[in-house]
């Protein structure tokens, strides 16, 4: 096996500490979101699926390969497709969520008619080609030119693609024991999404965020304060590796960055608010600071704004 790290088509794998490893993945290949492996001992774990079976099919038998062990255990870190959709490659494993993921992934994931399915993905990549005509920066059009590349990876794997649930749940925590290491997979509430949960390795001091924490990214909202609190919660954990939901392994700094952009937002929503600014007017003379001028997301900040303009104002 070749040494660390291991380049792929779909992503960069990196090895962390002894039997933990990051799977980074590449832009526009079908990965789309990041993923984690854990050596327990006897048998592995694999945080996260990616957005396509066939790259998270090369990262089970790239994990495999390098550790020689089997895989056990898939976690979801919360429903969304590109972080779900290469469950099947897993089906074999016990894969784990909140219960609260399993039923947002059970309802929101359907795939009924395929050519019907076919036909609205191709509709949705026609838009994101109109949308890039008009982009106004240039983090906005990578933003959308990303999106488009991912998607028409799923459009190409939609024939194969089979939706797989969660096959345990759990609520609040669930702590994992190997001869090797025991992992937390830890859910402190919504923030990305209605229920979002990530893994801490206490002993290894390192974290896989799913995406709470995801790097010069516009990621968007579910719920203002309980993000904030949750992260405030997660920096208090003794962490000094961390694997964002997208973007480079980084250091616990991303944390306060996360922390900081949301609370800035809120911050800035309610000065409106309480000057009764109408939303259009608010977004329109919205200034983001230069620090995050350049980051990505294909709603930009004005997704952001809109849901948190509502969320206070309703």
């Amino acid at each position: 096996m070749s040494a660390i790290p291991i380049e792929t088509p779909y992503f960069t794998f990196h090895r962390l500490k002894e039997g933990v490893y990051a799977a980074v993945a590449k832009e526009g290949q079908g990965a789309w979101s990041n993923a984690g492996v854990v050596d327990l001992g006897e048998e592995l774990l694999i945080f996260d699926a990616f957005s396509t079976p066939a790259a998270a099919r090369e990262l089970r038998k790239l994990a495999e390969q390098v550790t020689g062990k089997e895989t056990r255990y898939l976690l979801n870190s919360h429903y969304h497709g590109d972080h779900v959709f290469g469950n099947q490659a897993f089906e074999d494993a016990e894969i784990i969520s909140t219960s609260t993921t399993r039923e947002l992934s059970k309802t929101h994931h359907v795939i009924g008619n395929l050519e019907a399915e076919q036909e609205e993905t191709k509709q949705y990549l026609e838009a994101l080609k109109k949308q890039m005509e008009v982009a106004k920066t240039p983090a906005q059009h990578i933003s959308l030119s990303n999106q488009y590349d991912e998607m028409a990876k799923v459009l190409a794997a939609l024939p194969e693609l089979t939706i797989v649930l969660p096959t345990l749940t759990f609520e609040k925590k669930l702590t994992l024991h190997g001869p090797a290491r025991k992992v937390e997979f830890i859910c402190l509430g919504g923030a990305h999404t209605p229920s979002d949960a990530f893994l801490y390795l206490p002993d290894d001091r390192i974290a896989f965020m799913g995406d709470l924490v995801t790097e010069e990214l516009h990621v968007p909202i579910y719920h203002p304060e309980s993000f904030v609190s949750i992260l405030n919660d997660v920096i208090k954990l003794e962490v000094e590796t961390i694997l964002p939901g997208h973007g480079k392994i980084s250091g616990t700094s991303l944390f306060e960055t996360q922390k900081n952009y949301i609370s800035y937002l809120i911050g800035e929503t309610k000065k409106a608010l309480k000057n009764e600014m109408a939303l259009d007017d608010f977004k329109a003379q919205f200034q983001l600071p230069p620090s995050y001028e350049h980051w990505k997301g294909i709603k930009g900040v004005e997704g952001n704004l809109s849901m948190l303009y509502h969320h206070y104002h309703d």
